[in-house]
């Protein structure tokens, strides 16, 4: 079973977003038999929601305990976050790798032009090594994509990334370093660059690694040790096939099929797209189409002008989540 909407998931505008929103949903209410028993158990008819405010939204941890599909299918990838012995790791399972290609690679060429023209490096484990990892399958393809014959993983050899950051700044190469957290403010603690055409963009991840930092604290550092006027950061997640991107200052902005709402804690059915607002970050991700579009994250956030947003922290009680736990 295709879905019929595949081709309008990444020409979308904010006009048709909302419609195409909601016809994602009724699809999804009907094909995605977990979605579907999550409605049903809210008493919630689908053809009763009119507006994407009334859609409601999956919470993550479904992704630990069942498989998140809709139709049936076998997957061509399965995505798996990390996580420490004994936990549970959400999985989602993809049935079109291609969708998640032309999202990342869209994604990113909206925001920072044609991938082709960069210098990617990652500071993450190889995709060998983490091969369930959805960020690494990313930032392997983008290498990939890349013509800079220099681009790919450094987790290790950081002498060696260092000595190639200054050969590409004398080159006034455009360069990518994206990289978790932790191993970026290592290696900003060991070196001390100055750095004119590199974006550094930290992937977030922390915990278990490294003392907790703000998030002004750790662009702080980044931005010291690498002598950089902003630090870029990126917003993803195994259980999302989109990213939103930040240039600056923690504010992160969507691509086109991708819109961030918060939710009250103590009211998740209490929906809020407006500035000024904090609350729980919902995502809706149209790329999803085959897995659910509509996911209640646990991260805290706070919606700025323009649908920028930013993320403030984690619920309590939540799992540890993310890249900082993906070097053991």
């Amino acid at each position: 079973m295709n879905c019929e909407f595949e081709d309008k998931v990444f020409t979308t505008d904010a006009a048709e977003f909302d419609a195409l929103a909601l016809e994602i949903f009724r699809f999804q209410a009907r094909y995605n038999k977990v979605y579907a028993a999550y409605i049903n158990a809210l008493g919630l008819d689908p053809l009763s929601v009119r507006t994407i405010t009334e859609i409601p939204f999956l919470p993550i941890s479904f992704f630990k305990l069942h498989p998140i599909v809709t139709g049936e299918f076998t997957p061509e990838v399965v995505f798996e976050s990390s996580g420490t012995t004994g936990m549970i790791n959400s999985r989602h399972e993809v049935r079109k790798l291609s969708l998640y290609r032309q999202s990342f690679q869209s994604g990113f060429e909206l925001f920072y032009g044609p991938v082709k023209d960069w210098c990617v490096i990652g500071l993450l484990p190889s995709y060998l090594e983490r091969q369930h990892s959805s960020l690494v399958l990313m930032v392997d393809e983008m290498i990939r994509i890349s013509a800079v014959d220099e681009s790919g993983f450094y987790l290790y050899n950081v002498d060696q990334l260092a000595d190639l950051l200054i050969q590409l700044e004398q080159r006034k190469q455009k360069t990518l370093l994206i990289g978790v957290s932790f191993a970026l403010v290592d290696f900003a603690e060991r070196y001390k660059l100055q750095l004119e055409h590199t974006i550094v963009m930290e992937t977030g991840g922390m915990k278990g690694r490294r003392k907790e930092l703000t998030r002004e604290e750790l662009h702080e550092i980044l931005q010291r040790g690498f002598g950089v006027q902003n630090i870029h950061a990126e917003y993803g997640m195994t259980e999302l096939l989109s990213q939103a991107y930040s240039k600056k200052n923690g504010l992160f902005q969507c691509p086109p099929w991708m819109r961030i709402l918060l939710r009250e804690e103590d009211d998740p059915f209490s929906i809020s797209e407006y500035k000024g607002s904090t609350g729980l970050i919902n995502v809706i991700d149209l790329a999803n189409l085959y897995s659910c579009s509509f996911i209640a994250t646990d991260d805290i956030g706070k919606m700025h002008p323009c649908q920028q947003f930013e993320v403030l922290g984690r619920m309590d009680n939540s799992d540890l989540r993310g890249c900082s736990l993906m070097v053991i």
